[in-house]
C-alpha cells in the first residue's frame, strides 16, 4: 500500500520531583531535595515510607502549595475540591502495593503552555497536573560499582512528591516535545520547586507516541500508541521519538496493527543502541483498579487560597526573554542564554536595576563575566562581583574611559573586592589614556619593533595595522586609546 504522507503525534507526561524538606505524605527526608540527594541507599526512611502496618499518611502542604504554582503557571485551573485516591499495581520498588495519586479530580486541569519553535509560539494544551508520591529505585550494582547478581531496592526516593504534568497530543516533531519539556523545566526552575536536574531524576518524560498515516487512496490508517517510559535527558526524549517515528510507520506495513483497545504498549530506550525495546503492552485505568484513599480526607481549595498562591509567581522565562527583546534589542539567542540559569537571569535583573544600558550589560555579561566563571568553574552570581560594580565597569566603558581589555581586567580585579570600579582601575593604571603625545610616543616605539607591519600599512594594506595596534597596547599595559592609536599610526605612515 503506497503511503502518500504521515503525519507524528506526540502528548507528553512529565513527572517532576518537588524538593521539599520532607516526603509527600511522612516527615521523612525528601530524597530530591538538595541536602539529602548523597545520602546513603535506604536511610530516608520511617515506618510510613516502607508501608509497615498501622502508619497513616498525612498531607505535605508545601507540596500542594508547589503544585498549585506550576499549575497556575501552566494557565491552568486549580481545583476546589480534589481528593487521594490508591492505584494498585505489584512492583518491587513500590512497598505498599499501591500508589498514593489522584484519578479523576487533579489539583490542576485545562491549562495551556506556550512553547517556542521555528515558526513562533505555539500553544499546547495541559490536560491535567496531578499530585502523588514517587517510587523507589532499583539498582543492579553495589556502592562501590562492583556487580550484582540481581536487584538491589533503595527505599529513598518512595515517597517523594511528584507532579505529574500531562498533555494534550498537540506536537507533532521530536523538537516540539523537546521544547515542551524545556519550557516545563525553565518553569519548575523558575518557581523554585524543582532544581531540574535530570541526572538526578528531578524531572523524567514519558511521550505518548503515535503517527497518523494517510495512503495514495486517500485512506487514514492511525498506529498503536507508543509510551517511551522514563527518559532523563532532551537528547534521549529526541531520540526515542524519531526512532519511533520510523519504526510506527515500518510495523504498520509488516502487521497493519493500528489504534484500538489493548493495543497500547509501553518501550523503553537504550542509550547505546539508540531505539527504543519493548517492555510490556500497556495498562488501562482500569487495571489498576482506582479506588479512593480511606487514610486521607478530600482537599478543599479556596478561591482565596488560590489568588494568595498566584500572588508568589514570579514573571517566567518566556515573557523574560520577550522583554528583554523588545527593551535592550537583544536576538533571541541572547535572550535565551540569559534566561537559561535563574542565578545568571536574577544577576543581570540585579545589574540593570536602575540602569539605561541593559543592552550593553547583557552582552558583557554574557561574554567577559561568563568567560570568568568557566574559567574558575562556577557561576556568574558567585564569582563575588556586585551588580554595582558591573554597572561602574559598563559606565566606564561607555565614556570611553577604558578599553574592552582593561574591562575584562577589571572584571577578574573586582571579583572578591569592595572597591568602586573606578578606584580600581585608577590604582591599576587601566584608564585609557587621551594624551595625544605619550600616544606617539608609544605610536613610534611601535613602528620601529614592527617594521614588516609598517611597511604593509605605507602600502595601503589596513590589515596589518592590528599588529602594531597589539604592540601600542603593549607598551601602554592596555592603558592607550584605541581608536587615537589607529589614527595616530595612519597619520604617522601615510600623512
Amino acid at each position: 500500500m503506497n503511503i502518500k504522507h504521515t503525519q507524528l503525534v506526540v502528548g507528553m507526561e512529565i513527572h517532576v520531583e518537588l524538593a521539599t524538606d520532607s516526603k509527600m505524605f511522612t516527615s521523612a527526608p525528601n530524597a530530591a531535595n538538595p541536602e539529602h540527594y548523597e545520602a546513603e541507599p535506604n536511610t530516608l526512611c520511617n515506618p510510613l515510607v516502607i508501608a509497615l502496618p498501622g502508619s497513616l499518611p498525612v498531607i505535605n502542604k508545601r507540596a500542594v502549595v508547589m503544585s498549585m504554582r506550576v499549575g497556575l503557571a501552566l494557565n491552568c485551573t486549580i481545583a476546589n475540591f480534589t481528593k487521594w485516591d490508591r492505584k494498585n499495581y505489584f512492583y518491587p520498588d513500590l512497598p505498599k502495593g499501591y500508589q498514593i495519586s489522584q484519578y479523576d479530580k487533579p489539583l490542576c486541569f485545562d491549562g495551556v503552555l506556550e512553547i517556542e519553535t521555528e515558526e513562533g509560539l505555539k500553544p499546547v494544551r495541559i490536560t491535567r497536573a496531578h499530585l502523588e508520591e514517587d517510587t523507589g529505585k532499583l539498582g543492579h550494582e553495589l556502592p562501590g560499582g562492583a556487580h550484582y547478581e540481581g536487584s538491589l531496592v533503595d527505599f529513598n526516593r518512595a515517597g517523594t512528591p511528584l507532579l505529574e504534568i500531562v498533555s494534550e497530543p498537540d506536537m507533532h516533531t521530536a523538537d516540539e516535545a523537546v521544547a515542551c519539556g524545556q519550557a516545563v523545566r525553565d518553569i519548575c526552575r523558575y518557581l523554585g520547586v524543582s532544581e531540574g536536574i535530570m541526572q538526578r531524576g528531578h524531572m523524567r518524560f514519558e511521550p505518548n507516541i503515535n503517527v497518523v498515516i494517510t495512503t495514495e487512496d486517500g485512506e487514514v490508517f492511525k498506529t498503536p500508541i507508543v509510551e517511551v517510559k522514563n527518559l532523563n535527558s532532551f537528547r534521549a526524549l529526541h531520540g526515542a521519538i524519531e526512532f519511533e517515528s520510523k519504526r510506527q510507520v515500518e510495523a504498520w506495513l509488516e502487521d497493519g496493527k493500528v489504534m484500538g483497545p489493548g493495543a497500547k504498549s509501553t518501550r523503553g530506550w537504550d542509550d547505546q543502541k539508540l531505539e527504543t525495546v519493548l517492555q510490556r503492552e500497556k495498562e488501562d485505568a482500569h487495571d489498576y483498579r482506582y479506588f479512593p484513599d480511606p487514610d486521607l480526607v478530600p482537599l478543599t481549595i479556596s478561591n482565596e487560597w488560590i489568588e494568595e498562591v498566584n500572588k508568589t509567581i514570579p514573571e517566567l522565562p518566556q515573557s523574560r526573554r520577550t522583554r528583554y527583546q523588545k527593551e535592550f534589542d537583544l536576538s533571541l539567542k541572547d535572550a535565551s542564554a540569559i534566561t537559561a540559569e535563574p542565578d545568571f537571569c536574577m544577576f543581570f535583573e540585579s545589574c540593570i536595576h536602575g540602569s539605561n544600558k541593559g543592552s550593553a550589560i547583557a552582552k558583557f555579561l554574557l561574554n567577559t563575566a561568563s568567560k570568568h566563571a568557566n574559567d574558575n568553574n562556577t557561576s556568574v552570581s558567585e564569582l563575588g562581583i556586585t551588580p554595582e560594580q558591573v554597572q561602574g565597569i559598563i559606565e566606564l566603558r561607555a565614556s570611553n574611559e577604558i578599553g574592552s581589555s582593561a574591562a575584562d581586567t577589571l572584571f577578574g580585579l573586582l571579583c572578591n573586592s569592595d572597591q568602586t570600579a573606578k578606584a580600581v582601575a585608577e590604582v591599576e593604571g587601566l584608564l585609557q589614556v587621551n594624551d595625544e603625545s605619550a600616544i606617539q610616543e608609544w605610536v613610534n616605539g611601535a613602528i620601529e619593533a614592527q617594521p614588516q607591519a609598517a611597511d604593509d600599512v605605507r602600502s595601503g594594506k589596513d590589515a596589518a595595522i592590528g599588529r602594531i595596534i597589539g604592540e601600542v597596547m603593549k607598551r601602554s599595559g592596555g592603558s592607550a586609546d584605541a581608536s587615537a592609536v589607529r589614527e595616530l599610526i595612519i597619520n604617522t605612515l601615510r600623512g
